[in-house]
């Protein structure tokens, strides 16, 4: 999988994009769903992103908002961009939402779990056994379908352009014995391997740091490497997540990352103790 420009990425920009330019222009949702002849619900979604835009209504927009030729056509092929269809569209009913389509295409991404291993980092038998405990109810083709998915989702860390990878994670997830004791060892084997690479740093934050920030839910900052496109915070619960992208909730989970980087050991002390963690399973 070699990461090209995420369709995702390309739709959440051109609905910045229309948005600030409808305010530009001293336009209400409703008076542009009037001028348009569309509901300004359509408007709405439009510039949230929450669905595609096709490069006639961009046209028609941009016509309403006053924008001139060479602009309005940039935007248009932004349109046209925004409409192709990512790798993951392929696992639809494992991927919903638009986080896979985000992580495509960042250059930095920052995650905080305190009870599994991170999607990116996990070993196969990991995967089956996490799914496993937490959706018994799901067949052998189910558990497999997602594990494929997963797997090719993991490629992103080892394309030739890779993003920054920093993962904090609480020493619960190496006590656990996930699966059975040779498939926790071959996962912290993973977890030692893949931190040897320039591109990832693992930390953990250890037993005797107490309470810490990060108690209450894992999330993960995506960072961009256009201004363009500004930082957004996903964060996990039970049978969804949230995206936060008020400069004001990016702050305080870029602060709380830091905090809990401090509290962690160095990498090279958390990669013993690691090890340690895979000997005694030995």
């Amino acid at each position: 999988m070699v990461r090209g420009p995420s369709p995702t990425v390309r739709r959440r920009r051109l609905a910045a994009e229309l948005r600030r330019l409808r305010d530009a222009a001293e336009l209400t949702i409703d008076e542009v769903g009037e001028k348009l002849e569309c509901s300004a619900s359509k408007i709405s979604r439009i510039e949230t992103g929450h669905v595609g835009v096709t490069p006639r209504d961009v046209r028609d927009m941009l016509e309403v908002y006053g924008i001139e030729d060479d602009e309005r056509e940039a935007l248009v092929q932004l349109s046209r961009e925004a409409r192709k269809k990512g790798w993951w569209h392929s696992y639809n009913e494992v991927f919903t939402g638009a986080f896979v389509g985000l992580e495509s295409d960042a250059s930095s991404l920052r995650t905080h779990q305190a009870l599994l291993v991170p999607g990116l980092l996990q070993t196969e038998g990991y995967m089956r056994a996490v799914i496993r405990a937490i959706r018994p109810d799901w067949t052998e083709a189910d558990v497999d379908r997602r594990v494929v998915a997963r797997v090719t989702r993991q490629k992103l860390l080892t394309d030739p352009h890779p993003p920054e990878y920093w993962a904090v994670i609480d020493e619960a997830v190496l006590r656990r014995t996930t699966g059975s004791p040779a498939i926790m060892r071959a996962q912290l084997q993973r977890l030692i391997e893949l931190a040897a690479l320039p591109h990832v740093t693992l930390q953990v934050v250890p037993f005797s740091a107490g309470a810490h920030a990060g108690m209450e839910a894992p999330f993960l900052i995506l960072g961009f490497p256009e201004q363009a496109d500004p930082d957004v915070v996903y964060v996990e619960n039970t049978t969804s997540g949230v995206y936060l992208e008020q400069p004001s909730d990016v702050h305080r989970y870029t602060l709380m990352f830091d905090h809990l980087r401090a509290a962690a050991l160095k990498p090279d002390d958390t990669v013993v103790m690691v090890k340690e963690a895979a000997d005694r399973l030995a």
